[in-house]
């Protein structure tokens, strides 16, 4: 019993960890605060902050990385949910030449408001990553750049090109939206307390223009098409369960389209896409099998509606898509491939 208690107190005790002002560290809501003053230094000369920028800061902690931006900027906002870290950061740049040029903001951040700023500086807990990124790509007015500490396999994902290993369906949604760049690995070590990963810091720059997409029709195709991202979309668009989907949707199109308003009742006008992948941007893409894994047997296919069939894998071939793979698809290829779907009258939400 004596040894179980120590193990517990043990526990408790690296959960809450504290540095040489007193607070304590939680481990269990991502608290881990950069100390190396070097790394504080490149983040901040890698970011490109100008003299006249406003930079948002999103998980300040104790301000190591506030005090060099409000060196650099012309204005810090700080987003903070932790109060205790709040009242640090005040008492911290109270009467400094600083203090006039600082907003803090006590709120989470993914129910914040964000107010107008240049450049986005973060470093959040590694739960938020795929939440937060689409939030900042959805703000406007349109910001400059956002540089922001992820979990390193995160960070590989938003970069990552097709053939990659870790290219996924998150890869391709935010590059759709944005142009991101690797700057720097991190070592756990950087941090107090120590995360058990290792991350990076990447750099998003919002397209300019934007890239512009029916978002719904945009998710609802990428979901089938990386459902199992290493087979042929031949293979992808021959299961049963596509080819039902995509009829009902089609004739609820076709309906709408005619002003036949008894027929959309009677339609099933709910099209559910979410069994084709996790609502996550960190979903797990199938890396390997055999093609015929996914094909629908040959007398089952002929049961399945074969016209409408043959129309969908028309497109395909159409496209000289059929024998590709989701994995190895650049952007623009999904995009084209998503126009000649549309054209043919072929739609996802």
């Amino acid at each position: 019993m004596a040894g179980g208690k120590a193990k517990k107190e043990k526990t408790k005790a690296q959960q809450h960890m504290p540095y040489q002002g007193g607070i304590s560290f939680h481990k269990s809501k991502g608290q881990h605060i950069l100390k190396n003053p070097l790394l504080v230094d490149s983040i901040v000369q890698k970011s490109g902050v100008k003299p006249t920028d406003v930079v948002l800061e999103i998980g300040p902690g104790t301000g190591n990385l506030t005090k060099k931006l409000l060196e650099a900027a012309k204005k810090v906002i700080a987003v903070e949910i932790d109060p205790r870290m709040v009242l640090e950061l005040q008492r911290r740049f109270q009467g400094t030449p600083h203090s006039n040029r600082l907003t803090v903001i006590q709120g989470d951040v993914l129910r914040t408001e964000l107010p107008y700023f240049d450049i986005c500086v973060a470093n959040i807990p590694y739960q938020i990553s795929s939440p937060l990124t689409f939030k900042l790509l959805n703000h406007q007015p349109v910001f400059r750049a956002a540089i922001i500490m992820f979990q390193r396999e995160f960070a590989m994902r938003l970069v990552a090109q097709p053939g990659d290993k870790l290219y996924c369906r998150l890869t391709v949604n935010t590059q759709l939206h944005a142009r991101i760049f690797h700057l720097l690995k991190v070592g756990r070590n950087n941090f107090r307390p120590p995360p058990k990963v290792d991350s990076s810091v990447v750099r998003i720059e919002p397209r300019k223009p934007r890239i512009e997409v029916k978002q719904k029709e945009w998710d609802g195709f990428l979901r089938i098409c990386f459902n199992r991202k290493n087979k042929t979309l031949g293979s992808i668009f021959r299961q049963k369960s596509v080819i039902s989907l995509l009829e009902k949707n089609y004739r609820t199109v076709r309906a709408l389209e005619l002003g036949q308003e008894d027929s959309v009742k009677q339609a099933d006008t709910k099209v559910d896409f979410g069994s084709f992948g996790d609502e996550e941007g960190m979903e797990m893409d199938d890396d390997g099998g055999e093609d015929d894994e996914m094909e629908v047997e040959d007398g089952e296919a002929d049961e399945v509606q074969s016209e409408f069939k043959d129309k969908v894998l028309g497109v395909l071939k159409e496209g000289d898509f059929e024998e590709k793979r989701s994995s190895k698809l650049t952007l623009q290829e999904f995009l084209y491939l998503l126009s000649l779907f549309n054209k043919a009258g072929i739609h996802f939400s």
